[in-house]
């Protein structure tokens, strides 16, 4: 790994102050942040945190986004009660604390959350994106999960393609040219799997000069030469999702 004190080089962001337009809910053993659109829609996207957990205002910026675009959006935590990552946390301590937070062990909570938007938002069409520790659920929901229609994986860490490369939706990848997590040798690894596997319609994109995290972690006008990769990166994310919802 490219810094070995830091292991997950996820900065905080830069919108601490974004309060959210949506509301935290209790669904069953979860909680959750839900945002609605005004009209009426049978669309949902779920959306799976980073490591910083389901009530860091980065990734509630972007549950809202969806919302604006037309979406149910839903944001839970995905970590049950457990504790989310800090940034004045020892990274020393980090693959220890990993360990306890699997990404592969979400399906419970997945199916709470579906059942959730079917019954109470009435949603029948519903795709699932996510952010680093959440783009790697993604990946290990776009092998497993039958109930989803597609998938969003924002520099997800590549670990679910070992020995199975059948994606059972379509699902976008996003990834950064500069990620010290995600080396481009792991991406074209990733790419020639898919291609002789996959039997779904797949697309991986790099984006040119970014680091891990560019899409929800910074905001747009901080560096200009940052600006267009973002705003493209969410408006793709976007389309990808009202391609196939």
């Amino acid at each position: 790994m490219a810094n070995e004190s830091r292991p997950c080089p996820c900065d905080i962001g830069d919108r601490f102050d974004y309060g959210g337009r949506g509301q935290e809910v209790q669904v069953e053993h979860i909680k959750a942040y839900v945002s609605k659109p005004s009209a009426s829609t049978d669309k949902a996207v779920i959306v799976i945190h980073d490591i910083f957990g389901w009530q860091l205002p980065n990734t509630r910026y972007i549950a809202d986004m969806l919302t604006a675009n037309g979406y149910v959006a839903i944001c839970p935590d995905f970590f049950v009660g457990q504790e989310a990552w800090k940034p004045s946390d020892d990274w020393a301590t980090f693959d220890a604390w990993l360990k306890t937070r699997d990404a592969s062990k979400i399906d419970k909570e997945v199916d709470v959350v579906l059942k959730y938007l079917k019954e109470h938002c009435g949603a029948k069409r519903i795709g699932v994106i996510g952010f680093c520790w959440g783009g790697a659920a993604v990946q290990h929901l776009m092998l497993k999960n039958p109930h989803l229609k597609t998938g969003v994986s924002a520099y997800g860490v590549i670990r679910f393609f070992d020995d199975r490369s059948n994606l059972l939706h379509p699902t976008f990848f996003i990834f950064a040219e500069k990620d010290e997590v995600i080396p481009l040798e792991q991406v074209t690894l990733l790419e020639q799997k898919l291609k002789q596997n996959s039997k779904v319609d797949y697309e991986i994109k790099i984006y040119p000069g970014q680091t891990h995290g560019f899409i929800h972690r910074k905001r747009e006008d901080i560096n200009p030469q940052d600006k267009p990769y973002i705003e493209k990166g969410r408006k793709d994310m976007i389309n990808w999702l009202n391609k196939y919802i």
